[in-house]
């Protein structure tokens, strides 16, 4: 007997060092193919910075010179002192900002009716918002246009804030977080005299930051990149946003424009999308953690 259970014993000790083995390779292996992929993704952006800093004859030289021998601001310099690239950074970020605290506010509103309340008809909203989905952008610019050109405010900072703000996807995001906080707290709120309105902003919008966070990220880096609305309805420089402003830029210069001065304009758009993920990638990366999980 004793020698069968020193035999179970070391059986059991050899299957939990091969179950330990297993985990770690596992982990190696996904830590490995995550590292690759972040190599992979961050590479272009790397030669982007690089090649902003670099001389002219410096940027097709082979191998790539990740760390540019002779540092140079000449293309920043050339940047800001030839095209108005404040006023581009300036339009583009009014917009992006505004566009960005309208949708967060009002797909908030509109998420919790949806979210939290019984009402006739809440299905068919929800079916007629996701129906939204179906919409190809292109098809609702032509009768937005028209009817922001009537009212004569097609090239203003309005036509370019407002219309995309209508973002059924923040509603839908914003409801399915909403949806999984416990009924518990709005029932305890309500029993100790707290209105709905109450709740709403009292309880519900400081648990619900990791959700607003990942809306206003979304909605931030598409209005911040967004190139076919502002083409359309922005017809002066006074309103001309940062991707019309570069494009016009390279248009207009041709095979002239130093490809390190391209390179320095793409950095300009890029950093501040790379800051306001930074900013909020907290909130962020819990509202991936917490995803799933219901109250």
């Amino acid at each position: 007997m004793t020698i069968i259970a020193a035999a179970d014993q070391r059986s059991h000790r050899i299957g939990f060092a091969s179950a330990s083995f297993r985990s770690i390779a596992t982990k190696m292996l996904l830590y490995t193919t995550l590292a690759l992929v972040a190599i992979i993704w961050a590479a272009p952006i790397l030669w982007m910075l690089a090649s902003s800093f670099k001389p002219a004859e410096e940027i097709y030289r082979v191998p790539i010179d990740w760390i540019p021998d002779n540092l140079t601001l000449d293309a920043y310099q050339h940047l800001f002192a030839e095209f108005p690239i404040w006023a581009w950074f300036r339009n583009s970020l009014i917009v992006a900002a505004t566009t960005t605290a309208i949708t967060v506010s009002f797909a908030a509103l509109a998420a919790y009716p949806l979210a939290r309340m019984r009402f006739k008809g809440r299905q068919v909203v929800m079916i007629m918002l996701l129906s939204t989905f179906l919409l190809p952008y292109e098809l609702l610019m032509v009768p937005l246009f028209l009817g922001l050109n009537s009212l004569g405010i097609s090239d203003s900072y309005f036509s370019l804030a407002v219309p995309p703000a209508a973002n059924a996807l923040a509603i839908f995001i914003l409801t399915q977080f909403f949806q999984n906080l416990p009924r518990e707290l709005e029932e305890a709120a309500i029993i100790d005299g707290c209105s709905r309105l109450g709740f709403f902003f009292r309880i519900l919008l400081p648990l619900s930051l990791p959700s607003l966070a990942t809306v206003s990220i979304l909605t931030f880096v598409a209005s911040w990149n967004n190139f076919f609305w502002p083409l359309i309805v922005s017809n002066s420089s006074a309103t001309q946003t940062l991707p019309i402003g570069l494009a016009a830029m390279v248009a207009g210069s041709g095979m002239s424009m130093k490809q390190s001065v391209i390179m320095a304009s793409a950095v300009v758009a890029t950093v501040p999308s790379v800051i306001f993920f930074f900013l909020l990638q907290r909130f962020f990366v819990q509202s991936v953690a917490t995803t799933g999980i219901r109250g």
